[in-house]
């Protein structure tokens, strides 16, 4: 049953086929050179239907009352996921305490494969307290293990730097827990109607993908929520 449940994820929950064509179309897309300034009021509303609650508790950084709450739902694998993952740390740096970060599942298998391992893999080093250790490494070195056959021994590499326990590492990537902390984050996902990476919701409001891809555009919506909350 443990080896049948990512398929369940990917065909049940996560909307491959939709998400693939997502990021095929995004893939290239570069923020137009007009294009203005998105204001939190021009953002879509929040979704009125129920939504899944996730993984429980969220990978977060930064304080639960924060005035701006940015949720990802990422693919380690992804390359616009790696080009947002250094203006997001740009923005937690700048931002501090006035902004809390979210991360949420949402691997795109078939058209990543090595998308879940490297999901379980964070997921694992995160049942030790090294999620966000492991998040980093592995978008910064995204282009390396892309291109590799076989990930595992790359990954175990990576847990033994960030200074895991090396075999509750293997044993925690194939756990069950991890598995459904996937499981509960794409169930989420699919209420709120994600196809693809990255998406960011900021305070439950998605934002347009060229905001994403300019960390000044990005910079400037979160003042401009800021200023909303606090003018």
């Amino acid at each position: 049953m443990k080896r049948l449940l990512p398929f369940v994820i990917i065909l049940a929950v996560l909307g491959v086929a939709l998400g693939g064509g997502w990021y095929l179309k995004h893939n290239s897309a570069e923020p137009g050179p007009t294009a203005s300034i998105v204001t939190p009021s021009q953002l879509p509303t929040k979704p009125s239907a129920p939504i899944e609650p996730g993984a429980d508790p969220p990978h977060a950084v930064g304080p639960a009352n924060a005035a701006v709450t940015l949720e990802e739902f990422g693919d380690f694998e992804c390359p616009p996921c790696g080009l947002l993952h250094p203006g997001l740390k740009t923005i937690e740096r700048e931002f501090g305490s006035r902004v809390r970060i979210i991360f949420r599942e949402f691997p795109l298998v078939p058209t990543h494969a090595h998308a879940l391992a490297a999901a379980r893999a964070a997921e694992a080093a995160g049942l030790q307290g090294k999620f966000w250790e492991m998040h980093d490494m592995l978008y910064e070195t995204q282009k390396t293990w892309h291109e590799a056959f076989d990930v595992r021994p790359i990954f175990e590499g990576y847990a033994t730097k960030i200074g895991l326990d090396l075999e509750r590492f293997r044993r925690d990537s194939t756990s069950d827990a991890v598995e459904q902390r996937i499981f509960q984050d794409g169930k989420r996902a699919h209420s709120l109607g994600v196809h693809g990476t990255p998406t960011v919701y900021l305070n439950g409001r998605e934002l347009p993908f060229e905001t994403l891809m300019s960390i000044d555009k990005f910079r400037a919506v979160i003042n401009a929520s800021l200023n909303e909350t606090h003018p």
